[in-house]
């Protein structure tokens, strides 16, 4: 710090208290700190030969990191080094074209001995995943997923072991074909688009998006699925009233391939559900608030006779987190379920309230050991208001005992959080954050509620996963499961991961 900036400090502390041997006046807010003659130090001093490894001695022998290039790049490169390609002012100066292709994604291939609800497999997949995003302008892209070994949910897999063998011996082999886009979307944002147009600079931001597009709110616990439909969000609002530093507002609404466990036709197709809601995202109270309504509209016909229709219910939560005491990091979190009529002789599928507790503690590693304890209670049937078959349950954020991995059929506990209780407590450590290890005990149980599930249920799972260069990950996966009124689940699986 230089003697200037200094004297400017103490001349604005009180420079009158100075002349007369006193202790500077101290404004309200202010602390007094003890010096630290450590925090000075000399700047390097120069050299009048430039030495290379010198210079990289001042910032600590850093080197740059290796990173992976997409696997198509057509335009501008993906944040790369040197001056920028030009520009076209097609669609207005104040909204240039920077036009960029990018094809990137991953590749897995896992192989896993589960024993699980369902019976005993051995199986071996593989799933490759595409993304393709075309950028326009720094605001506006047209973006598309793909995944060709993947339809219907079911994955390119070949069974070694248990129920997927015949009699003969022979092994059931199945490779599906690519169906359609998991997502093709567009999304920019209006006020970009008209500032261009209009040749005026743009004094406000509508985010938007619209065509079969993936949504997730509040870490996927709310909502986490693809759908073809459309949002808009009305960004960066604040409150000096209500103490609000930053305030999002996003209107959705999903008009098919809506899933949802609350609405399920005669065929097994949940497309027969609409959506339409509201989040709100609120950087207030020394945390972080989140809130959302959703109403579920539903059509078509049940095998009962009885109308889809009479499922139509409302689903709305809210969340808080933030930080305790330089310690505890806590997330807490309601989804409630109402309105739902359902007919005479039709069950109700979405109804009551899910409570849910995370928490992690600082340690004195708090970037890399990180010690966890999440609890949650449900009472009827709450529901996400969409989640899509490979998501999980809504308890998949609770723990890994409650994962499974949509490739193995890796085994799980209840997840459904249907008139049940319970938690996962575990610890992951992250070495240099190069690697990550995790281990953890999980349990699950009904409380009486109409709608039981198999008893206490009670596992243990260990994750690793170990990366080599930047492109490759290994990941290893293991648990067991103890069911009080069922079999027990077990299982073990490898998982090798290629990005490019």
């Amino acid at each position: 710090m230089s003697a200037t900036l200094v004297l400017c400090a103490l001349l604005t502390l009180g420079a009158g208290d100075l002349k007369h041997g006193g202790e500077p006046e101290i404004p309200p807010g202010a602390t007094k700190v003890e010096h630290d003659a450590s925090a000075f130090r000399p700047d390097p001093a120069p050299n009048l030969e430039f030495h290379a490894d010198e210079q990289q001695a001042i910032y600590g022998d850093k080197s740059p990191v290796p990173t992976q290039r997409p696997l198509l790049e057509l335009g501008r490169d993906l944040y790369s080094e040197g001056p920028l390609s030009r520009s076209y002012n097609f669609l207005g100066k104040k909204n240039p074209v920077q036009p960029q292709f990018f094809v990137y994604g991953d590749a897995k291939i896992a192989a896993g001995l589960n024993d699980n609800t369902a019976g005993r497999v051995g199986r071996a997949a593989f799933d490759i995943n595409l993304e393709l995003d075309f950028r326009i302008t720094s605001t506006e892209r047209i973006h598309a997923f793909v995944s060709p070994s993947n339809s219907k949910g079911e994955t390119t897999r070949y069974d070694f072991a248990g129920r997927g063998r015949s009699k003969g011996g022979e092994r059931d082999e199945e490779f599906e074909a690519i169906q359609r886009f998991d997502a093709l979307f567009f999304e920019g944002d209006a006020g970009a688009i008209w500032s261009g147009a209009s040749g005026k600079t743009n004094s406000w931001d509508l985010p938007f998006a619209f065509g079969l597009m993936p949504l997730l709110f509040q870490n996927g616990v709310w909502v986490e699925d693809a759908f073809q439909g459309f949002a808009f969000t009305i960004p960066a609002r604040n409150s000096s009233t209500f103490n609000i530093s930053n305030m999002d507002i996003t209107f959705f609404a999903g008009l098919d391939d809506v899933t949802t466990g609350a609405v399920v036709d005669a065929g097994g197709d949940d497309n027969d559900a609409k959506i339409f809601g509201v989040a709100a995202f609120v950087e207030a109270n020394e945390g972080y608030w989140e809130a959302g309504y959703g109403y579920t509209s539903a059509s078509g016909d049940r095998n009962s006779g009885a109308r889809v229709s009479d499922l139509d219910y409302h689903n709305a939560t809210i969340s808080f987190s933030r930080r305790y005491g330089g310690w505890l990091t806590n997330s807490a979190r309601v989804i409630a379920n109402f309105g739902q009529n359902a007919g005479q002789g039709t069950a109700r599928t979405a109804e009551g309230f899910l409570f849910l507790l995370e928490n992690s503690f600082v340690t004195r590693k708090p970037s890399t050991l990180i010690p966890y304890a999440n609890f949650f209670y449900g009472i009827n049937r709450p529901q996400s208001l969409a989640r899509a078959a490979a998501a999980g349950g809504v308890l998949k954020n609770t723990g890994l005992n409650f994962e499974t991995d949509g490739l193995t059929q890796f085994p799980k506990l209840d997840d459904s959080g249907h008139d049940a209780y319970g938690g996962a407590i575990g610890v992951q450590y992250l070495f240099n954050l190069d690697k990550q290890v995790v281990f953890e005990i999980a349990a699950v149980d009904d409380h009486g509620g109409k709608h039981k599930s198999q008893g206490r249920e009670v596992g243990v799972g260990m994750r690793v996963q170990y990366p080599f260069y930047n492109r490759f990950i290994v990941r290893a996966d293991a648990m067991y499961g103890i069911i009080e009124d069922g079999d027990d689940l077990g299982g073990i699986r490898f998982e090798f991961r290629y990005k490019f």
